[in-house]
């Protein structure tokens, strides 16, 4: 390939599999291999997803062949009859397969000893063009190839499970790549995450910013968040990650008060970070987010140093007999209401002996409302050692029961991150 190849080492991802058209199985490697190239400094403009057919399969092979230098399929290596990947691959550019003595021994000694039917397994998969690259599976049975059936143009081929396609690629194809390509430069993203802004208000207060080049800036909005995903393209990851900086410093002296964390960080993990560094624990007592609150906090590793537990208490006896809250609250005001969910809230932070509780009361719907208390009022308490802060919110306007209880779990930790970082 010359450098004056308008092409300039671009890369396609082909992921195979009519169970990913069906949405049976998310798509995970696409996104994981995207990151990967833009870590590599390499062009990729196109993702594609074909089902276990030939046809459509050879279509798509040899359209990429006329625009990319590289493509990248996942998926369709096994032994099944639906498993195709290799053979289309080699009829797309009229080639035989050959049997690799090698492979199919390596293969063979390991379906014998998980104990399972071999020969006619073992031959398909090792199956391939004549001066195709084993790339090995140590992980599983499904061997991958590096082949260039035509000048310009090369395929590599990795399996469907995730785990043996990350494996392949990390000890085979990155180094085969770097050594390959021509390009230099690598991409190096930062991402920063907002709670408490919408998307539509990030982005028009950051309008100036977006205009960069390098790095760029793009908008993400989830439930609950938005992420600014910030993209340096550099010729080293120092210099890659000095030009970011600035941006960042921008972002922050306008956003700050919004900014919760980087990259991979939930706000989960933050509060969890921020209680263990005060050394202080904290207990949940939830009603319309159902143990949202605690599954979240839960999730995070190391969680057990800072949250003891919580309580789903629905129920208003449950509220009155493990929380403490007198039915007289709960007769004049009701379940969903500012002084139940206080009541809720110091009763669990007594209770528990946590430092802090966090409490929520609300009508996640689609029905329970009324004019006065409609469906998507959240009412939220907050207990910690200098007393019991209250709040509410209207999550009316988002549609389903689901987004309303996600809004109120990060909703609830959120209002703790700030009270925690009050007192920092």
């Amino acid at each position: 390939m010359t450098e004056n190849d308008s092409r300039q080492n671009e890369v396609e991802i082909l992921c195979i599999g009519t169970e990913l058209l069906l949405g049976n199985i998310l798509n995970s490697n696409a996104r994981w291999l995207a990151e990967e190239l833009a870590a590599l400094g390499l062009p990729h403009y196109r993702q594609t997803v074909i089902g276990d057919n030939p046809k459509r399969l050879k279509e798509s092979i040899l359209e990429a062949s006329e625009r990319s230098n590289y493509l990248i399929t996942t998926g369709g290596l096994g032994a099944t009859q639906d498993d195709i990947t290799t053979e289309v691959i080699a009829e797309s550019f009229n080639s035989k397969l050959k049997k690799r003595e090698n492979v199919f021994n390596k293969i063979e000694a390991k379906v014998i000893t998980q104990s399972r039917s071999t020969k006619k397994e073992s031959l398909k998969q090792s199956l391939f063009p004549e001066r195709a690259k084993i790339i090995p599976n140590d992980f599983g049975t499904a061997p991958g190839m590096i082949w260039t059936p035509k000048e310009g143009f090369t395929i590599l081929t990795f399996p469907g499970v995730p785990s043996e396609l990350k494996a392949m690629w990390s000890s085979y194809a990155v180094p085969w790549l770097m050594e390959k390509t021509s390009q230099r430069n690598i991409f190096i993203s930062k991402v920063m995450r907002f709670t408490g802004i919408g998307e539509s208000q990030l982005a028009e207060e950051a309008d100036d910013l977006f205009t960069n080049t390098n790095p760029t800036l793009a908008p993400y909005a989830d439930i609950g968040e938005v992420r600014l995903r910030l993209t340096a393209k550099e010729q080293s990851k120092e210099r890659a990650e000095e030009i970011i900086k600035p941006i960042e410093k921008k972002i922050l002296k306008r956003f700050g008060n919004y900014f919760y964390g980087t990259d991979n960080e939930s706000l989960a993990s933050v509060v969890i970070k921020m209680l263990i560094a005060k050394n202080e624990k904290l207990f949940v007592a939830e009603s319309c987010t159902g143990g949202g609150i605690g599954a979240t906090l839960s999730a995070i590793p190391g969680a057990s140093n800072a949250f003891l537990g919580g309580i789903i208490a629905y129920n208003n006896h449950i509220k009155h007999k493990f929380l403490g809250v007198p039915y007289q609250l709960l007769e004049d005001y009701g379940a969903v209401s500012s002084q139940v969910v206080q009541a809720m809230a110091e009763g669990a932070r007594k209770n528990s002996g946590a430092d802090w509780s966090i409490a929520t009361s609300g009508i996640a719907g689609p029905d329970g409302g009324s004019t006065s208390k409609p469906v998507g009022l959240i009412h939220f308490a907050i207990a910690g050692p200098h007393g019991c802060s209250l709040s509410s919110e209207s999550f009316g306007s988002y549609k389903g029961r689901i987004a309303i209880q996600k809004l109120s779990v990060v909703g609830s930790l959120n209002k703790l991150r700030l009270l925690l970082l009050t007192r920092s």
